[in-house]
């Protein structure tokens, strides 16, 4: 769900190189659930062991992250702690949908649609903690460097870029722009070309986003796109206020600049809210986060062997060719280093 202002900001298209020795803050549970989405068979079936455990998400980590390290980007996965009591809404939104999805893939698989089975199931993905723990094994195996957020960790990857510890976020949502994060990279942890309908390919290019180019094309503050936001819904205020788009939303706060000023005016035009703006500007304004300096593990093959051929059967072949492209970047990274 997230914040619906893709339309008004501007975003540029960018190489994987171009974050060669940078750090990225990588929104963990954002690019899990991505995996999970993807990552399938056909009929929509999730890759599994022979256990009947689920492991697209660790294809994803391990697969893609490797493309980005080989790329040289620093990796660093943030992942989300308590969630806001005002996200439960949220929550029982999704949970709704993914009931809704699972009723329409039953049917599909009843009538044996191979096509619209795919189209369902990839809304069924679901992360449990047994899936966060080893996610988090395979990251730090891999030389990943691993952050837990008190809470949203979109937020905390924004904190990472403002304290100056990584250079961009990576997420597909907008949550950390809003919250001052200098910089937004989306589609990186994305396949690089995703099948359309027709079995033809396109090809998907990360983009980034700069907070302060967005607020000058614009023409307002922080606390104004804040106000934005708020205005288009969020997470914590689902739908926003009825009525009002992003190009009007902006219209208001680039007039009455002001947050009491912009709510007083969208309660006379539109009555009392079913939310309280103030608490959620709050929670954009000064989000849950912890001040971390990141640390870098070492690679440990011996770990990712155990994780991903010993305990989920993966190819003991495969891994050992990625493999082969870490033993080249810590290679160059120590010559680098010498020279």
């Amino acid at each position: 769900m997230g914040l619906q202002i893709g339309d008004i900001v501007s975003r540029k298209e960018i190489k994987f190189s171009d974050l060669s020795g940078k750090v990225v803050a990588v929104d963990a549970f954002n690019a899990i659930y991505q995996f999970l989405s993807s990552i399938r068979q056909p009929d929509g079936t999730p890759l599994m062991d022979s256990k009947d455990r689920v492991t697209s998400h660790l294809s994803g980590l391990f697969y893609r992250n490797i493309a980005l390290i080989s790329e040289g980007v620093k990796l660093v996965y943030v992942f989300d702690g308590e969630y806001h009591a005002l996200k439960g809404k949220t929550h029982e939104k999704r949970d709704a949908a993914k009931e809704l999805a699972k009723e329409k893939y039953e049917s599909a698989r009843d009538e044996e649609d191979v096509f619209e089975m795919g189209k369902y199931a990839k809304s069924l993905g679901k992360l449990n903690s047994e899936m966060i723990r080893e996610s988090k094994e395979l990251l730090e195996a891999m030389g990943v460097a691993v952050v837990q957020a008190p809470g949203e960790g979109e937020m905390q990857c924004a904190q990472l870029v403002k304290s100056g510890e990584a250079y961009a976020v990576a997420s597909q949502d907008y949550d950390a722009l809003v919250v001052g994060g200098k910089r937004l990279i989306q589609n990186l942890t994305l396949a690089r070309k995703r099948r359309l309908g027709n079995g033809s390919f396109v090809y998907i290019a990360p983009e980034m986003i700069e907070y302060e180019k967005v607020l000058n094309e614009l023409e307002i503050d922080g606390d104004q796109l804040i106000c934005l936001a708020i205005l288009v819904g969020s997470d914590f205020n689902l739908g926003g206020v009825k009525g009002i788009g992003p190009k009007k939303a902006l219209d208001v706060v680039r007039r009455r600049k002001y947050p009491a000023v912009i709510f007083e005016e969208i309660v006379e035009r539109h009555g009392e809210l079913d939310f309280n703006w103030k608490d959620i500007f709050e929670i954009f304004k000064r989000p849950n986060v912890d001040d971390v300096r990141l640390e870098f593990p070492k690679l440990n093959e011996d770990k990712i062997k155990e994780i991903l051929v010993r305990e989920h059967e993966f190819s003991l072949e495969r891994v050992e060719k990625q493999l082969d492209k870490l033993r080249d970047v810590r290679k160059q990274a120590g010559q680098k280093k010498l020279f």
